[in-house]
């Protein structure tokens, strides 16, 4: 008894000295002296967070579902001058890397780590997480975010558009709101919390409540919303640096936007796309982004030459893009006019600018025929000519109000000209390869310089801290943090010759996974064929082993898209990188492997979930 007694004590006390040193974290020991009387006594006062002198303000905008081959700043024909200004103002990066789906690479984004590494292996999303520490959709407090780190440094910190980082069951009115913006670091946030949202009715969030949607298009709402915090930080606290996020729900579907952007584009897509794919390689080629060997991938199985298209197929296909087209243009515009606030308020060139043009590939979810009403495409009840007629009868609403559309998988490939696969396929370089551009007029000499040093997206909280002038912090808000993966790429800025500093990195998206090491990179592909969502609901999908994956093996320093599989040439290389792949994944909390197969078959449950749905619907 006199034992468990004392054991008892000393873990009381411990417990006890923890606290006193997690509180002694929070804020300096008192510096005054207290005596009986005010006389005897001399009073102090903790100085408030400063940042370095002459920080500088950060913007980290990032986009959703644009291809590498989309945008008219990497090579494409779709129209987009502010990214294009930026970059030719700043630098192109060309091997830069997301997750290859949403919520993974938005929480590797705000804490510098790896998205199964802070829980975000999935969503936090009840149908898409699982109780296991890299799939349960929490990131933990020991993982602190840039708005976190920034805030504790005398930053002001706002947020706008999609966060997509709430698990479900916590994103109701009554919270808790630790797993919100405001909860992670951000002072206010006006957005959503999920992973889409309709862009005229959206699920819109002002802080820790729900708000009402006014029906202007949700890109407005949110641009407009990011100027008003900025106005006012200027006018409160002028001289103070402040952190944007800035994060669209476009161009996610459900691909809408106004006829006046769309029609921009009437025709300019009926050449089809496999002529898209070739003036866009072309383009690349001039800007340099791509080497001039680079040649087209094959055009996926799936996927049917332009030229054999129905006259009918043509007319409906070509005008999923036209309005994707202006969806992007529109998405350009709005971060414009918060560029061009920058400039009238004079903080433009001490503003440092990061743009992701895409948290992962273009998307292959509008299947093959395209999306206009999710319930009819979900549903495929029709015949596929039956379909098309109706799609046909529906072509007007296209991009409006009263559509939910999404373009045929032809046009993700061509969007993400010159890789192969698309979204969701952590394998292949077209789900994780996006466009980056740095802007930064007082860091940057070399400026429209074009890097292509090796970079994933948690590589920008590293960077971010170097160029503001901040340590990695040891403890946020009394909580001691985990050590930040990410690689700065701040070597990289004024030297476009450096040797990459980032040599390995993994990847696992629901199956798909990959390891790159040095230039080179092992890759497995596992999903059912029909893994574009045009199966009927309710039907299983018949389970495969992982043990039966194809492992391929690429040299991307010769191969950068992925062409010439060398695993036959080169066994031992292969079995090496899949080791690494291993250590990678027991380091990151990647196991167990959970897969598409697993979702869909509802092999992973969460508790109390359909009445956590249903509170929230």
């Amino acid at each position: 008894m006199k034992r468990k007694f004392f054991l008892g004590v000393l873990l009381v006390i411990a417990a006890s000295l923890c606290v006193v040193e997690l509180r002694a974290q929070d804020a300096p020991a008192y510096q005054g002296v207290v005596g009986k009387t005010l006389a005897d006594s001399k009073e102090w006062w903790a100085s408030p967070a400063k940042p370095p002198a002459g920080a500088p303000n950060v913007v980290w905008i990032i986009l959703d579902d644009v291809g590498f081959g989309a945008s008219s700043a990497f090579g494409g024909v779709i129209r987009t001058p502010t990214f294009d200004s930026l970059a030719n103002n700043g630098l192109r990066y060309t091997n830069f890397h997301t997750c290859a789906i949403c919520a993974p690479t938005r929480s590797a984004l705000l804490t510098g780590r790896n998205s199964h590494f802070v829980h975000e292996g999935g969503f936090s999303h009840i149908s898409l997480s699982a109780g296991f520490p890299g799939y349960d959709g929490r990131i933990p407090s020991n993982d602190g975010t840039i708005a976190e780190i920034l805030r504790q440094n005398g930053y002001n910190t706002y947020a706008v558009g999609k966060y997509g980082l709430t698990p479900d069951e916590d994103a109701t009115d009554v919270g808790p709101f630790d797993r919100w913006p405001t909860g992670k670091g951000f002072d206010h946030f006006f957005g959503f919390l999920g992973s889409q949202t309709d862009q005229y009715k959206p699920d819109l969030v002002e802080d820790n409540a729900h708000v009402t949607p006014d029906g202007r298009h949700l890109n407005e709402q949110i641009t407009d919303k990011a100027i008003s915090y900025l106005t006012r930080h200027e006018k409160i606290a002028p001289g103070k640096p402040f952190f944007l996020y800035y994060s669209p729900g476009a161009t996610h579907a459900p691909h809408q936007v106004d006829k006046y952007w769309s029609d921009q584009y009437k025709g300019k897509f009926d050449e089809g796309w496999d002529i898209f794919r070739e003036k866009v390689l072309a383009n690349q080629k001039k800007l340099g982004i791509v080497p001039a060997y680079a040649q087209l991938p094959a055009r996926n199985a799936r996927i049917q030459a332009w030229n054999a298209l129905t006259a009918d197929q043509r007319k409906l296909f070509a005008r999923f893009m036209e309005v994707y087209a202006g969806y992007l243009t529109y998405t350009d515009y709005q971060i414009g006019r918060l560029v061009n606030f920058l400039k009238e308020a004079g903080q433009l060139d001490n503003t440092l600018i990061f743009v992701i043009i895409g948290d992962n590939g273009a998307s292959k979810e509008g299947t093959v025929e395209g999306v206009i009403e999710p319930k009819k495409n979900s549903a495929r009840l029709k015949t596929e000519a039956d379909y098309l007629q109706s799609n046909l009868a529906d072509i007007d609403s296209i991009g409006t109000a009263q559509g939910f559309t999404n373009y045929p998988l032809g046009w993700a490939q061509a969007a993400n000209t010159p890789f192969r696969e698309w979204k969701q396929d952590a394998d292949a370089e077209g789900g994780t390869h996006n466009p980056l551009i740095a802007f930064y007029p007082k860091g940057i000499r070399d400026k429209g310089g074009i890097r292509p040093q090796y970079g994933h997206v948690i590589d920008l909280l590293p960077t971010t801290l170097e160029l503001v002038g901040l340590a990695k912090p040891e403890f946020i808000r009394g909580i001691k943090q985990d050590s930040v993966q990410g690689t700065s790429l701040a070597y990289s800025f004024n030297d476009g010759g450096a040797a990459s500093r980032h040599l390995v990195q993994h990847y696992y998206i629901f199956g798909s996974r990959s390891i790159y090491y040095n230039g080179w990179k092992a890759e497995a592909a596992h999903h059912p064929d029909n893994v574009d969502f045009d199966f009927k609901p309710g039907q299983t999908i018949a389970d495969k082993s992982f043990d039966e994956d194809v492992w391929e093996l690429y040299n991307l320093n010769e191969d950068f898209n992925e062409r010439v599989d060398l695993a036959k040439k080169f066994p031992e290389k292969l079995a090496d990188l899949k080791k690494k792949f291993d250590e990678q994944a027991e380091k990151n909390h990647l196991y167990p492997l959970i897969s598409w197969y697993d979702v869909y078959n509802k092999r992973i449950h969460h508790p109390n979930g359909s009445e956590t749905q249903a509170l929230i619907k």
